[in-house]
């Protein structure tokens, strides 16, 4: 059954594959609850699951170095990605109630072979595109002018155990949306950030309340932290692509903490996200 998921997954995407190594694959574990982040060596052109209970996000637009991985309950399966290099990669998919690990950092010894068209024609010279935008140079500088920025959006903060989350900003650039976020910790320990993600959720009336959750993945993240030591700040910025919501709708801004409970959860009203600065 893992072969013959491996096997469509590679017709689907319209390749062949040559110097593929015999070896056994390696297994990643995911769940509904956590981002379970694929860092690669070189950007992502495709990524495929072979079975609809798992789920595989990367900016397709505009491809980068990592996606998203969530699964639900149910059988194994599959994991297909070819970068922008050609490079193949493929994994075992399980589902698993409690993670341990959270970020795959792939190496490119890790591949299992490269694509190449069907039909191979004659290679063709790619001149370099004129005035050609560097987006990452953008982000940074951008994201740098922010923090410097005392502009405020009003008051949109959460408080949990001394530790304060709060979003200073939302500014509109380039089709994009730049989060200003901050993390206090006014607590007596350091705080080790397991992640911070941001989700849209649809709240639903009546006495039986259910609510649908929707990840974002950030195309940029600009000085985000891993630890906060205690009495200590850290300010930084999320880059997401240009979303708006209905009235029914609001953002989730949600820190974890590794190994600890001081967990903080943010409402942010569709009136921000619709209004930024």
């Amino acid at each position: 059954m893992k072969t013959y998921l491996l096997i469509s997954a590679m017709l689907l995407t319209g390749i062949q594959l040559y110097s593929q190594k015999a070896e056994r694959l390696d297994t990643i574990f995911a769940n509904e609850h956590k981002n379970v982040a694929l860092f690669f060596p070189q950007p992502i052109s495709q990524g495929i699951t072979g079975a609809s209970n798992f789920v595989f996000t990367h900016n397709r637009e505009r491809q980068q170095y990592f996606g998203l991985l969530q699964a639900k309950p149910g059988t194994e399966s599959n994991l297909l990605v070819i970068d922008a290099g050609g490079s193949v990669y493929s994994y075992i998919l399980k589902y698993k109630k409690d993670l341990s690990r959270l970020n795959y950092f792939i190496q490119g010894t890790e591949r299992i072979g490269n694509a190449k068209p069907d039909r191979p024609g004659p290679a063709k010279k790619v001149e370099p595109k004129r005035n050609q935008f560097d987006r990452d140079t953008h982000y940074q500088s951008f994201g740098s002018y922010l923090l410097r920025k005392k502009e405020r959006i009003g008051r949109v903060k959460k408080r949990n155990q001394g530790i304060i989350l709060s979003v200073e900003n939302i500014v509109f650039n380039q089709n994009e949306l730049y989060f200003v976020i901050q993390i206090e910790n006014q607590s007596s320990l350091d705080y080790d950030v397991n992640f911070l993600n941001l989700s849209v959720t649809t709240r639903q009336k009546g006495k039986k309340k259910s609510m649908q959750s929707l990840k974002k993945a950030p195309v940029f993240a600009y000085k985000a932290p891993m630890k906060i030591k205690e009495g200590h700040t850290a300010r930084m910025v999320y880059v997401f692509p240009k979303f708006s919501l209905s009235n029914d709708r609001q953002v989730l801004l949600e820190l974890n903490e590794a190994k600890g409970e001081r967990d903080v959860v943010l409402k942010i009203s569709h009136r921000f996200i619709n209004n930024p600065n």
